[in-house]
């Protein structure tokens, strides 16, 4: 989470135009942060936990996702 909004400030992103999308429980502090976090083909309780999931297989689904 603590490199996240390092990279977002280094680029001049604010967090609530920040996507962040992550598969394991290491990941949910980094997706609460992100305006969307999605759990990516990810462990039950990061599903259950992330504003988004998506069990596909290709990354570009979150494409689709964001309109």
């Amino acid at each position: 989470a603590e490199l996240l909004e390092v990279i977002a400030q280094a680029e001049g992103i604010a967090l609530d135009q920040v996507v962040a999308v992550g598969d394991g429980a290491n990941d949910l502090l980094m997706l609460g942060k992100a305006s969307l976090g999605i759990a990516f083909n990810a462990k039950p309780r990061v599903q259950q936990q992330a504003r988004a999931r998506i069990n596909q297989k290709s990354l570009a689904n979150i494409l689709y996702l964001m309109g």
